[in-house]
């Protein structure tokens, strides 16, 4: 794409309680338009590259001590949420996605920014419920009676009646049922390609996010150990192996951390 992307974090070190070193040189980009996945098993530090860019560290004791994050080629590394969410990026938590006491309606109300003009976000919430039918049935109803997928289309709504430029979403699928995390993942393609509001996704599930994907990347140990088109790394025999289980020596089904199915790889080709 043309012009600089609209995110880019470089080099990005993140250090917890001031000791603990949780991502490190984390490089990555995302151009406008895009849907980019970032990839990775529990504890890669994708959740916390997330929130390095969203704002949400200090809630951990956290900062960035190395590196940028730069938005509309501006620095926004270690500034506050509210001030990262004026800007145009929305997070889509891991957890606590909803307000399990407000109901549907005034969830998808309640983190509009005040200075908004009153058409836009009744426009916006209109979208949402246009996106996710299923929330308008259940408009009246608390958040905390809700399904794990229901809740998820609510997060998702909720988020879009922001307004967002930027949507980070962290963990789609998470406990939700693969026809569920199917269904939402085209939801999240309609919405780009509808609004064109660019997406970051974090998630465990190769196949469905680089199914919707433009571009991913790989993280492990809290670094990036892979990038590339999101079509050319679902068939990269590598990540199938690390994703999906291999076979022969190794058994079916078994994982490996990444560097681990390299090093079986190299074996094989040296020995076989």
């Amino acid at each position: 794409m043309d012009g600089a992307p609209l995110l880019k974090l470089e080099q990005v070190e993140v250090t917890y309680h001031r000791v603990i070193t949780a991502v490190q040189g984390v490089t990555l980009k995302v151009d406008r338009g895009q849907i980019v996945a970032l990839l990775g098993t529990n504890g890669a530090g994708k959740t916390t590259t997330l929130r390095a860019i969203s704002g949400f560290l200090g809630l951990d004791d956290a900062r960035v001590t190395a590196g940028a994050v730069t938005y509309h080629a501006e620095r926004i590394e270690n500034r506050p949420p509210h001030e990262i969410t004026t800007r145009g990026i929305v997070l889509v938590p891991e957890r606590d996605k909803v307000f399990p006491n407000l109901s549907v309606a005034e969830n998808l109300i309640a983190n509009v920014p005040r200075v908004a003009p009153g058409a836009a976000p009744r426009r916006l919430v209109e979208l949402a419920y246009e996106f996710f039918p299923k929330l308008a049935e259940l408009r009246d109803r608390e958040a905390g009676y809700l399904s794990g997928g229901e809740r998820q289309m609510l997060a998702i709504g909720a988020a879009i009646a922001c307004g967002p430029e930027l949507l980070l979403v962290d963990e789609l699928s998470l406990g939700l049922a693969p026809l569920a995390v199917q269904d939402l993942a085209r939801r999240l393609q309609e919405i780009r390609d509808r609004l064109g509001i660019t997406i970051l996704l974090v998630e465990q599930n190769a196949p469905v996010a680089l199914g919707i994907a433009d571009w991913g990347y790989i993280m492990e140990n809290g670094r990036v150990v892979l990038d590339g088109d999101a079509a050319r790394l679902a068939d990269h025999q590598d990540i199938r192996e690390f994703y999906l289980g291999v076979s022969g020596e190794m058994r079916a089904g078994e994982r490996r951390s990444y560097r681990q199915v390299k090093q079986y790889r190299r074996s094989r080709r040296w020995y076989g």
